[in-house]
């Protein structure tokens, strides 16, 4: 299946390069250990520093690990911070009980944004359109399975025509084993690329130049789809974007 190690890189949020080992990289956020599998392989499969690999998942040096161990991938947007030294204590003396004064009471506290502020979108971003139809069911950020999304998901019924956001040349299409099932990726130039996951059949092939909204595969359920859904995710040098920020308001 040719290219499918370039889209399994590009979606497991980490710069896409070409892939020198026979082993696949891993996309999901979660990897149980296997025969044959070592530390530092599962760790460049995950393109993530050993060191960052064993804190997120409390092993120490020499990193040993055993077969069906599961390993979870660091948080990208986190690293880890130093643990600051403790406040030197004073030491003791004769002091004088002050008097109780009474605590104001504490003024309350706003309630947090449901949605963060919007940021400024690049000049050279592409114009996207809906994929598809169907209303969004998980956005940007929200948990699935205690990951957060790095997309939005559409509901939508099967047969549904699915179409190229914008204009651009079709990197991929084929079948990601391990989340998102049927999946085609479009590049639009300027580092922009779309994806579309959880597809049924699809229209277009690797190499493919596609126009804005022509079809490209239709509503279907795949990978770890429960129901009919386009999973849909823009990306910028493969750093997620939020697709609402970029895409057209819905009335």
């Amino acid at each position: 299946m040719r290219h499918l190690l370039a889209a399994m890189a590009l979606l497991a949020a980490t710069p896409l390069v070409a892939q020198g080992s026979t082993r696949a990289p891993i996309v999901a956020w979660t990897y149980t250990v296997k025969a044959g599998d070592t530390f530092a392989d599962i760790a460049r499969r995950w393109s993530v520093d050993m060191a960052a690999l064993g804190d997120a998942n409390g092993i120490p040096s020499p990193y040993v690990i055993r077969i069906g161990q599961v390993l979870k991938r660091p948080d990208p947007n986190t690293t880890s911070q130093p643990t600051p030294a403790p406040l030197p204590q004073p030491t003791a003396a004769p002091v004088a009980t002050p008097k109780a004064v009474p605590r104001p009471a504490p003024a309350p506290r706003p309630a947090p944004p449901l949605r963060p502020p919007l940021t400024p979108r690049e000049s050279d971003a592409p114009r996207l359109q809906w994929p598809t139809e169907g209303a969004v069911v998980t956005r940007f950020g929200d948990g699935v399975s205690g990951i957060p999304s790095n997309g939005i998901d559409l509901a939508a019924l099967y047969g549904t025509k699915v179409r190229a956001a914008a204009a651009g040349t079709v990197l991929y299409a084929g079948r990601e084993p391990q989340r998102f099932g049927q999946l085609i990726l479009i590049d639009h130039g300027h580092g922009f690329v779309t994806a579309y996951a959880y597809l049924g059949t699809m229209t277009v092939k690797e190499g493919d130049k596609v126009t804005a909204f022509e079809r490209i595969a239709l509503v279907g359920k795949s990978g770890e789809a429960k129901r009919p859904t386009v999973h849909f995710e823009l990306r910028r040098n493969n750093v997620p974007r939020d697709p609402e920020l970029y895409l057209p308001p819905r009335l």
